[in-house]
């Protein structure tokens, strides 16, 4: 399972460190210690607070990015069947939905709480997972 540095994790739900360790010290997100005493938050953890209290934004605003967008974010969810698969994402306040073949999901080994980059053109959205797996 993919855990994340405090630090990691505040950054994929776009708030400071501050307010994901007082989120952590209220209970609101589940965090673990490392024997050194860092805080991991783990990636299945990560997806269940982004989708249950993320709020995702409103998109009021077109044609002001580049044509080849790169969000990184964590997988929500996966919906597989036979031949495509549908992958969520949550890049801070953003969701996004990119429906891929279910050969390349099984490849990449999407499952909630994983980290990746969604590469956006035109209308298509492509997944990668960043660095050595």
């Amino acid at each position: 399972m993919a855990e994340y540095r405090l630090g990691q994790a505040a950054e994929l739900l776009g708030v400071s460190v501050d307010t994901a360790r007082r989120w952590a010290d209220g209970g609101r997100i589940a965090t673990q210690r490392t024997d050194g005493g860092h805080r991991l938050v783990e990636g299945a953890e990560l997806a269940r607070f982004l989708t249950e209290t993320v709020p995702v934004a409103e998109n009021d605003s077109a044609g002001a990015q580049s044509a080849r967008n790169r969000l990184p974010g964590i997988v929500t969810r996966v919906v597989r069947d036979s031949v495509m698969a549908q992958v969520e994402i949550r890049s801070g306040p953003n969701r996004i939905v990119s429906l891929i073949s279910r050969e390349a999901v099984d490849e990449l080994d999407l499952a909630p709480g994983v980290l990746v980059v969604a590469s956006v053109k035109s209308t298509n959205v492509g997944i990668e997972r960043p660095g050595p797996r």
